[in-house]
C-alpha cells in the first residue's frame, strides 16, 4: 500500500512541475528548442585484404555481400580473375549508414588500373579507372659515405622517392647498370662523388616508384665512370660510357645483388669451420638466406647437386674453357639440371649454408682452363661499340645529359597507364 501511496505523491509531484513550468515559459517566453542532430557522414568504409589461402568469396562474404551475388560480382568484372588473386591484395568496402551490406566495393587490379564494383539494388555493375602517371625527372649528387646503400639513402627524402623505392632504384643502379663495370662491396671509397638523374613516377592515386635510370656519373676510388641511357638496336634500354662502348660485358661481376663480401680469394685463410689455415679459391658474398643466386653468363649446366664440402653446388661451363661455381646453396632452382642452358643473370638457385659453411652465403669460383682464379681481377675487356651509323644521335644526346647532371631538371610530363 505505501508503495502505491509513493507513485501517486510522485505523480501529483510531476504534475505540479509541470503546471510551474508552464507558468514559467509563459512568463518568460517561449521553450527552449533542442538542438538538431546532424548527420556528418552518409557512408562508413571499411578496408580488408585476402588471407592467405582464401577465397574471394570468403572475403566478400566476410564484409556484407550475399553468397549469392558473389558470382555474380565475378561474372560482371572478368578482370577479377579468382585464380590469380593473391594474399595480400586490398579492398575497399564503402556502406551506407545503418546498412550492412557494401554498396561500392574498391580494388587495385595492377599499378595502372583500379576495379570499381556499384550495388545497383540487387544488381552489380562493374568499373574499370586506368591510373595516370606523371613521369618528372630527379637529379641527385653527393659524396659517398660508408657504402653507395646508406649515401643514397641519405641523399634521397622519403619525399621523393620511399625507402621500398630507394631499394629498387640502388637496385638497379649496382646490379642492373654497373653491373658490369662496378663492384660496389669493395670498389667504392669514402669521399667519391656521384651524380645521378633518374625518372619519377607519381600516379593520380598518389603512389610513387622508381622509373629508370637517364644517366650517372660515379666515381670508384677516385675513377670515373658514367652510364648514358640509349636504346640499343632492338629499342631496348640500354647503357653505354662516354665513348659510346656498352656497360654490358660477358660476365657480371657478382653472383647476388648488391652485397658485401665477407671473403676473398687468398692462398691462405682461416677456414672457420676446420679451424686450420688453407687456400681459399674463392669470394664468399655474405646475404641473407634465400637470397637469389645469378648465374654470371650464359652458359651450360655441367653440375647441380652436392659436392663434397660445397655443399649444394652448380657449376656453369661457358665458352673460351671458362668455368663458374656457386656453392653452399639452400635450393637449387627446379629446372636447373645438367645440361640446362642458363642465361646471364638468370636465377638459378637460393643462398645457404650446406657443406662447410659457418653462415649463409655463396662462395663463388671463376676457372679458366680448369685452374680457380681471382674472379675480381679477371680483366672482361670494353663492351661492344655502338656502331658508326649511331654515334652521331648518341653524341647529341649525351649533351643532353650532360646539361641535366649539370643542371635543373625539367619539367615533368604525364603519361596514360596501360
Amino acid at each position: 500500500m505505501r508503495r502505491h501511496v509513493v507513485a501517486l505523491g510522485a505523480i501529483a509531484l510531476a504534475g505540479s512541475l509541470s503546471l510551474v513550468w508552464l507558468s514559467s515559459a509563459g512568463a518568460f517566453g517561449r521553450l527552449p528548442v533542442a538542438r538538431p542532430i546532424v548527420v556528418t557522414e552518409a557512408y562508413r568504409y571499411r578496408a580488408d585484404t585476402l588471407h592467405r589461402n582464401e577465397v574471394l568469396g570468403t572475403l566478400f562474404e566476410r564484409r556484407g555481400v550475399p553468397a549469392a551475388e558473389v558470382s555474380q560480382i565475378l561474372a560482371e568484372a572478368p578482370s577479377l580473375n579468382p585464380r590469380r588473386a593473391r594474399a595480400g591484395q586490398r579492398f575497399s568496402f564503402r556502406y551506407v549508414i545503418g546498412d550492412s551490406q557494401p554498396e561500392h566495393i574498391d580494388t587495385r587490379l595492377n599499378r595502372d588500373s583500379v576495379l570499381h564494383l556499384y550495388r545497383e539494388s540487387d544488381r552489380w555493375r562493374a568499373d574499370i579507372e586506368d591510373v595516370f602517371w606523371q613521369v618528372d625527372r630527379q637529379r641527385v649528387e653527393g659524396v659517398m659515405s660508408t657504402s653507395l646503400y646508406e649515401s643514397l639513402h641519405d641523399a634521397i627524402p622519403d619525399s621523393v622517392l620511399p625507402p621500398s623505392e630507394r631499394e629498387r632504384f640502388i637496385a638497379d643502379l649496382a646490379d642492373g647498370v654497373f653491373g658490369w663495370e662496378i663492384d660496389f662491396s669493395r670498389d667504392i671509397v669514402k669521399g667519391d662523388h656521384f651524380s645521378l638523374v633518374y625518372d619519377r613516377l607519381t600516379s593520380s592515386l598518389h603512389d610513387v616508384r622508381y622509373g629508370r635510370l637517364l644517366a650517372a656519373k660515379i666515381e670508384a676510388r677516385r675513377q670515373p665512370n658514367t652510364a648514358y641511357l640509349f636504346p640499343d638496336s632492338s629499342g631496348r634500354n640500354a647503357y653505354y660510357d662516354e665513348q659510346g662502348n656498352s656497360l654490358q660485358r660477358t660476365f657480371l661481376k657478382k653472383p647476388v645483388a648488391f652485397l658485401r663480401i665477407s671473403s676473398g680469394f687468398t692462398n691462405r685463410r682461416f677456414h672457420p669451420v676446420l679451424g686450420i689455415f688453407r687456400a681459399h679459391r674463392g669470394t664468399d658474398y655474405a646475404a641473407r638466406y634465400g637470397t637469389e643466386i645469378y648465374a654470371t653468363a650464359d652458359g651450360v649446366v655441367r653440375l647441380a647437386g652436392r659436392e663434397g664440402g660445397y655443399g649444394l653446388m652448380i657449376a656453369i661451363r661457358h665458352p673460351r674453357s671458362i668455368e663458374t661455381r656457386y656453392a653452399h646453396m639452400s635450393r637449387i632452382r627446379a629446372r636447373i639440371k645438367r645440361g640446362a642452358r642458363v642465361r646471364q643473370g638468370e636465377v638459378i638457385g637460393y643462398v645457404g649454408a650446406t657443406g662447410l659453411a659457418s653462415g649463409p652465403h655463396v662462395h663463388y669460383e671463376f676457372l679458366k682452363n680448369g685452374r680457380q682464379v681471382n674472379a675480381l681481377k679477371v680483366d672482361l675487356g670494353k663492351g661492344h661499340p655502338l656502331p658508326e651509323s649511331r654515334r652521331r644521335d648518341f653524341a647529341r644526346l649525351k649533351v643532353a645529359y650532360e646539361q641535366l647532371l649539370a643542371s635543373p631538371v625539367p619539367p615533368s610530363v604525364a603519361v596514360r597507364g596501360n
